[in-house]
């Protein structure tokens, strides 16, 4: 077994690991997420086929490492574009309603219908 000399700091190293990647903060659903390029997320339903693409014009922030900009309450033009993957439905949230004494029971479920999406592109 060779034993090698220490490599200087960065050489030969993941140095993608300390480099900042794009990234943008979107919001869809009523809700915000922060998405860069092959992120797979689901987000509320979105009325777009599996295989087609959908993009998010409501674009709160955009930048990669110290060059961020942000939006007064969006950035104007910036879209960030998301591919399809799958229409599904989440786990079902079952609630149970109960008054003591009264002999009152009730169980209810609920599946959240969701949208699979991977993010293909930030245009900022």
């Amino acid at each position: 077994m060779e034993v090698s000399a220490p490599l200087a700091p960065g050489v030969g190293s993941n140095l993608s690991l300390f480099q900042a990647m794009a990234y943008a903060i979107i919001q869809t659903g009523g809700k915000q997420y922060k998405v860069s390029v092959g992120d797979k997320l689901d987000v509320e339903k979105l009325v777009v086929a599996e295989g087609d693409t959908a993009t998010f014009d409501q674009v709160l922030a955009a930048g990669e490492g110290s060059n961020i900009r942000v939006g007064a309450p969006t950035v104007a033009g910036a879209s960030v574009s998301a591919k399809v993957l799958k229409q599904h439905k989440a786990d079902k949230a079952t609630t149970f309603k109960f008054r003591k004494r009264k002999g009152f029971h009730k169980t209810r479920g609920h599946r959240q219908p969701l949208t699979l999406v991977q993010i293909t592109a930030i245009n900022a």
